[in-house]
């Protein structure tokens, strides 16, 4: 299983494809035409998720008129390590790949699928930085089976860190980032956040965090004393009466947060001569009440929100006002769906 570039169908001619974000509380999936090197947003669905998502992946498959859809996936049971190499071919890279790879997965090889691409090959001392990644079979298993009982197949297996820095480059090509300086993609989801360090559009440091839009909810809860439904709508809007109290409780969490993104940056910056100069901030957990600036002073450095549809042309046929509502959310799945 290559979980980093496509795997080859015969007799694939269509010039659509398909992103497939199956996170735990919310399904999100995007749709774009193709033409040479430009893409169009021709579809696209954010249903809530479900324990079996196969309903929704069936409503998703007639909707948008697919059997093919590209999957990511994140957490424990995934690993991305950049790693310099003595400079090898790209077929030497594979043949020592199972050899040098153990020293830097804390699985075993047998229960994963294992990738590795050429990130840069003109480092000193006759090495290259190479990017490996890999995703334990256990969990591939069951996604697969859903797709299968909805109709559906994988056409493109990624993680989510990797499809969000491929939306990232697309719309935000290497000029309009500082010169010599590094930026932070962060992706807040449910219960998991991917922060990504990139330089010069190249990614040097992937790290998931297992706090999410769901540890804010829940202290939310406890704060207020109402159930889970209520303390959503809370964090994401707060009145005048209450926007104190909401503070203080997202606060809570995001020093937290704050902190594990700064371990990220310490460890990074001690081993580059680079720093980290702003954070690019999106997922469903990104629009909580107050957080970007939270971050931007506990971090001390300037945080905001970025646009994966920005170098995407949209249909005039699409529902616009619902696409800017959930943007935000929409990352990772057009990250896939570009392939």
């Amino acid at each position: 299983m290559n979980i980093l570039s496509k795997i080859k169908l015969p007799g694939r001619k269509d010039k659509f494809s398909v992103g497939l974000d199956i996170g735990t509380q919310a399904i999100k999936s995007v749709k774009l035409k193709i033409s040479g090197n430009a893409f169009e947003l021709v579809a696209f669905d954010l249903e809530e998720g479900q324990l079996d998502p196969t309903d929704v992946l069936k409503k998703i498959k007639h909707a948008q008129n697919t059997d093919l859809v590209n999957i990511s996936f994140s957490g424990s049971s995934t690993v991305i390590r950049y790693v310099n190499f003595l400079r090898m071919s790209k077929q030497e890279l594979r043949q020592a790949l199972k050899f040098e790879a153990q020293k830097h997965i804390p699985f075993s090889l047998e229960e994963v699928y294992l990738d590795a691409d050429i990130l840069k090959d003109d480092l000193p001392e006759n090495k290259m930085l190479v990017l490996i990644a890999a995703l334990k079979k256990e969990i591939m298993q069951p996604r697969i089976k859903s797709l299968e009982a909805a109709g559906l197949r994988a056409n493109l297996v990624a993680l989510d860190s990797l499809a969000l820095i491929n939306a990232f480059n697309f719309n935000y090509p290497k000029n309009e980032i500082p010169e010599n300086k590094s930026v932070c993609l962060l992706n807040i989801g449910s219960t998991i956040s991917n922060v990504n360090i990139i330089d010069q559009s190249a990614a040097r440091l992937s790290r998931d965090i297992h706090l999410g839009g769901a540890n804010f909810t829940k202290k939310l809860m406890d704060i207020f004393g109402v159930d889970f439904k209520v303390a959503e709508e809370l964090k994401l809007k707060a009145d005048s009466a209450n926007s104190e109290k909401i503070k203080t409780g997202v606060e809570s969490v995001a020093t937290n947060l704050a902190l594990e993104i700064r371990t990220s940056f310490d460890y990074y910056e001690s081993q580059n001569n680079s720093n980290v100069v702003k954070i690019f901030l999106s997922g469903g957990g990104s629009k909580i009440f107050g957080l970007k600036e939270m971050l931007a002073g506990a971090l001390g450095i300037e945080v905001e929100y970025w646009d994966c549809f920005k170098q995407i042309k949209v249909s005039d046929k699409l529902d616009v006002a619902k696409l800017d509502q959930f943007s935000s959310q929409f990352n990772v799945a057009l990250g896939l769906a570009i392939g």
